[in-house]
This record gives C-alpha cells, structure tokens and sequence, in this order.
C-alpha cells in the first residue's frame, strides 16, 4: 500500500464531468516528480483515447475549474499553452496565484500518516514549467483542501433537484456557457456556484428557440466602458431584461385523411368512328382522341397548307440553253 493516489469524493461522484476526464485527472494526480511537465494530450494518447474523447475530457476538467489554461507568445514568436491541473476546483485568480507562486490560502492541517511513509505527508504545490514544443505542458494538482475543511460542493447524490438538473441537456449546456464567458472578458468571470445560481435563467433562453452562441453575444456585446463591477449582477440583469418572449406554438396541421373520391362512371363517346366509352374528369362528351383529331381539323381549317404550282416535268437542255441565250433564264 506504498504507492496509491487518494481521490476525493468530489470528483469520484461528479456527474458533470465524463469518466474520460475523471480518469484523465487522476493520471495526472499520480504522477511521479520527473514526469509532471509532458503535454496533457500525451497522457491522453497513453491512455488510448481518440482525439475527440480527449478533447471532451479537457472541456469538462475547464468548465468545473480543474483545469486552466495560459497561451502567450514567446521571444522567438511561437506559441505557447501553459496549463495547471488541480484535483479541486480552482477560480482563475486562485489558479492564477499558484501558477505565479504564490503560497496557498489556507495550508493544510498536519496529520498523522495512515500507510506509506513514516514522515508526516504535505500538499505541493507545482510552478509551471514554459516549453515551446508542438504539446501543451500540462502541470501536476495543485495543494489539496484540508480533510477536516467541509466539502465546498457537496455530492448531490440522493438531492432530488440534483438529479433533475442533471436530465435537463439544456441547464448544463448553459452553465458551461456562464462558465466559458471568463475566455471572452475577463470581468466576467464566474465561479462555480454562480454559475449554478444564474444556469436556469439561461437555460430559459435555449428552450424558448435561442442558439447558444446568440446567447453568449447578447451576455458579451457591448460592455460597460468602465468595466463590469460585479459578473453576478451585470449577467443576471442582462438575462431578465433581454429575454426573448417564448416561442410560439406552430399551427398543428390538420392530418386528418379526406374521404375517398368514387370515380366518375363510363359513357359513350359522342365521337365518329366505333361505339366506344371512356370515363370523363370534367364532364366531357367525346374521349381524348377525338378530342385531339377535331383540334387538329380545326387548326388545319384556320390555317390551310399552300398549294404549290403543278410540276411541269423535265426540260429539254437545248430549250434550257434557248432561254439563257434570250435573257430568260440566268
């Protein structure tokens, strides 16, 4: 039981983040101290996942906080993305100070060791390390949160609300939204449970027919000039105010079959020619052939072909010759 990585409960029972990401961050908890600055996709390609698995897995570590990312251009004009990992959930700023090297907030307390090392164990705290390469370095948790601090996000396992709010597509697609607005201003950065406070009324906008990316440019557009003083405040404002009256409910089409129409019955045409019948569309008397030859009898009276003058047989050439000769003929 020497070598083990402890897992919170937190993280074992998120419901919002995929198992791809759970195990992805726990790779990365795990790490030994020469192997902690390797591109976070390459631990991804280690565990087997495609490309779009990881890239599914690195969204939801970003939208819960524990994952942050820097990108910067360096001296030599390449660019370079900086990222921290943390198995709690970190603001940026918070994630910003230990990136800085900042101490914690609050150390954790000292404990006595269950298993393993007979020395007492201590949180680390890991500065990130800048390599221009092709990968995003990724950097090992940040301190973990004391055992004896209560849990700041409690498992909603058993909360009925939880559960509901965890079957409606619409309120977590909005809650990632709020969270995802701090890469577009940096003002309007939200923590996690703001963003839970402020998800149904944004969720209100997706089911009344809004796309999302209306919905991220109605929060974004046209901020303040001063800046914004509270994201709380100023969202939950331009979210009552801007929203859009309910879409209207589509005319139901009237689906009900028409009754069968009875073909209309054979008569005599009243036509030249043979006794025959046909059946009529619209209370015709003679059948369609007929119909066509009297057209044509018709046109053919309005429009006579010419006649053309009587052919006199051939001609003799020397008669042929006489007429030239005269002028008659050319």
């Amino acid at each position: 039981m020497r070598s083990y990585t402890k897992v919170s409960n937190e993280i074992l029972h998120s419901r919002r983040m995929n198992n791809d990401a759970k195990v992805l961050l726990l790779v990365v908890q795990s790490l030994p101290e020469k192997d902690r600055y390797d591109a976070l996709g390459a631990y991804a390609e280690a565990l087997g996942l495609t490309p779009r698995q990881y890239r599914n897995a690195r969204k939801d570590l970003i939208a819960n906080g524990y994952l942050h990312e820097w990108k910067w251009q360096n001296d030599r004009g390449r660019w370079v993305t900086e990222q921290l990992t943390s198995n709690v959930t970190l603001t940026r700023d918070e994630a910003s100070a230990l990136r800085d090297g900042a101490p914690p907030g609050e150390p954790p307390s000292e404990r006595e060791p269950k298993v393993g090392s007979l020395e007492t164990r201590k949180a680390r705290t890991f500065k990130p390390v800048e390599e221009d390469c092709g990968k995003t370095p990724p950097h090992p948790p940040s301190q973990a949160a004391p055992e004896g601090d209560p849990d700041p996000d409690p498992d909603p396992e058993g909360d009925p609300e939880a559960d509901d709010d965890d079957d409606d597509p619409e309120l977590l697609q909005a809650e990632s939204l709020l969270l995802s607005l701090r890469h577009s201003h940096r003002d309007l950065l939200l923590g996690v449970r703001e963003a839970r406070g402020l998800a149904e009324q944004a969720a209100e906008w997706l089911r009344r027919g809004i796309p999302a990316a209306d919905l991220c440019r109605a929060l974004t557009a046209y901020l303040p000039s001063n800046g914004v003083r509270s994201a709380v405040g100023f969202l939950r404002h331009r979210l009552t105010e801007k929203m859009p009256p309910p879409a209207a409910p589509a005319d139901t089409p009237d689906t009900s079959p028409e009754p069968p129409t009875r073909p209309a019955p054979l008569i005599t045409c009243e036509g030249p020619g043979d006794l025959h019948v046909f059946r009529p569309a619209a209370g015709e008397t003679h059948c369609g052939p007929c119909r066509t030859e009297a057209a044509w009898e018709a046109h053919e009276r309005r429009h006579p072909r010419p006649q053309s003058a009587p052919d006199p047989g051939p001609v003799a050439w020397r008669d042929h010759f006489d007429k030239y000769a005269k002028g008659l003929i050319t």
